[in-house]
């Protein structure tokens, strides 16, 4: 009798975690006090968002100096480095598998969403891979921005709304589309 055919193929088959588990159970426990304690601190509370932050190992040299709202969400704070006059603005999502990065007086708008990971699709078990997300001093990402792993984002850049950024946007430019590109010189701020 001849052997039963092996199964075929699947995505994602044999895909295991490569955090290890205290790294989860630290990242469910972020998880209960974000959605409590961050998610329902007062409007203004900024400061005290940061350093429930920089309690779970977030890099934020001065947590008085930082706007992060209540409805954002941070995936890893342990790998969240937010710099003086950093905003992270209402619903912005910090899917930050890997380090993200936001320079001195970055600006994130509503709804921006920087993911730093996704999977190697070449292999049946879609390993994940990430790297690393850098918002440059003084860029300003608009309202439903995408940032993909790996990306950086030029000083005093601009990427207007709903873009999508899979690769490095030039410093000084008014960036947009999807993919987002370089459209035009910014003009020095007054």
């Amino acid at each position: 009798m001849p052997d039963a055919p092996s199964e075929l193929p699947y995505l994602a088959q044999g895909c295991v975690t490569p955090y290890p588990r205290s790294e989860l159970v630290r990242q469910r426990l972020w998880s209960l006090v974000q959605a409590t304690l961050f998610r329902f601190s007062l409007p203004r509370a900024h400061a005290f968002r940061a350093r429930l932050l920089r309690l779970f190992g977030a890099d934020i040299p001065e947590p008085s100096q930082v706007v992060i709202f209540a409805s954002a969400r941070v995936f890893f704070p342990w790998k969240l480095r937010l710099d003086p006059r950093s905003m992270v603005g209402r619903g912005v999502n910090l899917y930050n598998l890997g380090p993200v990065t936001l320079r001195r007086g970055a600006n994130l708008s509503q709804g921006v969403h920087l993911c730093a990971g996704s999977h190697d699709f070449t292999r049946w078990s879609m390993p994940l891979v990430t790297a690393p997300i850098v918002i440059g001093e003084n860029a300003w990402l608009a309202a439903e921005v995408f940032v993909g792993p790996g990306v950086t984002i030029g000083e005093l850049a601009v990427i207007g709304a709903r873009s999508v950024v899979v690769r490095d946007q030039p410093a000084r430019m008014v960036c947009a589309g999807n993919p987002c590109r370089p459209l035009r010189p910014r003009p020095e701020p007054t």
